[in-house]
C-alpha cells in the first residue's frame, strides 16, 4: 500500500497556482499581456501590473465553482486577482456579497481584504487574450489548468458559467454530450449529481445595455445557495 496520501485541496490548488503563474506556453497571449503591463491605463499609470497568468480565487472547500472567460487586460491582468478592479468585478462581487459568498461588495486589489466563503472563482483561460477572444488552441492549451482546478475542489455542487464561452469549455471537461443550449438561467443537471448553471456574462456589453440586470444576476446566485444546500 502506498503510504502517500493525496494532496489536500488547499495543497492541491497551491501547486496548481505555482504551475499557472510560471506558464509560458502561449506566445500571442505572453506578448499581450506583458504589453499591456507596460503601456498601462492612464487611470492606473501609477500601478505595478501583475501581467502574469491568473489563478482561480476563493475558498477550497466550496460548494460553488464560478467560471468566466479570462483575466481582464485592466483588471486581473493589473491586480492579479480574478474579478478584481473592473466593473465587471463589481458586478460579480456585489451578487455574491449579496448571495452571501463574499464578505464584502468590492474587490480592488488582493490586499484589500475579501475573502470568499463557500465559493471559488476561475477562468478557462489563464492570461488576458487580446479584445478579449483567445483562439481554439489557447484555450485547448489552458484546460489542464482547469481540469485540475475543477478535480482539487472536491466539494463543488454548482457550476456557475458566465458566458457562453466558459459554458462551452465546462461542457467539454465535464463530457455534456448533447449540451444543451446556453441561456440565462438554463440549468444542467450531470450524472454526479452536480449542476451546471448559467449566466450572461457580466462584461459591460451586458450590464450596460440591460442584457443582465442585477435581479437576474441574484437569481442565479440564490439558486447556486439552493443547490448546494441539497
Amino acid at each position: 500500500m502506498n503510504s502517500r496520501s493525496a494532496p489536500t485541496p488547499s495543497a492541491a490548488l497551491r501547486l496548481l497556482e505555482r504551475d499557472v503563474v510560471a506558464c509560458r506556453d502561449c506566445p500571442r497571449l505572453v506578448e499581450w499581456r506583458e504589453q499591456v503591463g507596460r503601456e498601462k491605463r492612464a487611470a492606473y499609470r501609477d500601478d505595478t501590473y501583475w501581467a502574469r497568468p491568473v489563478p482561480g480565487f476563493g475558498d477550497p472547500d466550496a460548494h460553488l465553482l464560478v467560471v468566466g472567460l479570462a483575466p481582464a487586460a485592466h483588471g486581473a491582468n493589473r491586480t492579479g486577482r480574478m474579478f478584481t478592479g473592473d466593473r465587471s468585478g463589481d458586478w460579480l462581487y456585489r451578487a455574491l456579497w449579496r448571495a452571501g459568498y463574499a464578505s464584502q461588495p468590492e474587490s480592488t486589489a488582493v490586499d484589500d481584504g475579501l475573502t470568499l466563503d463557500g465559493a471559488w472563482i476561475t477562468s478557462p483561460v489563464k492570461c488576458a487574450p487580446p479584445a478579449n477572444k483567445p483562439t481554439t488552441t489557447e484555450r485547448d492549451a489552458c484546460r489542464p489548468f482547469f481540469g485540475r482546478e475543477m478535480e482539487a475542489l472536491a466539494g463543488v455542487k454548482v457550476i456557475v458559467v458566465l458566458g457562453g464561452f466558459g459554458y462551452q469549455v465546462a461542457c467539454q471537461e465535464l463530457g455534456v454530450r448533447p449540451r444543451p443550449k446556453f441561456g440565462h438561467g438554463v440549468e444542467v443537471a450531470l450524472p454526479d449529481d452536480r449542476t451546471l448553471l448559467c449566466s450572461f456574462h457580466v462584461s459591460q456589453q451586458n450590464t450596460f445595455t440591460g442584457r443582465l440586470t442585477e435581479p437576474m444576476l441574484d437569481a442565479v446566485f440564490t439558486r447556486a445557495r439552493e443547490l448546494g444546500a441539497e
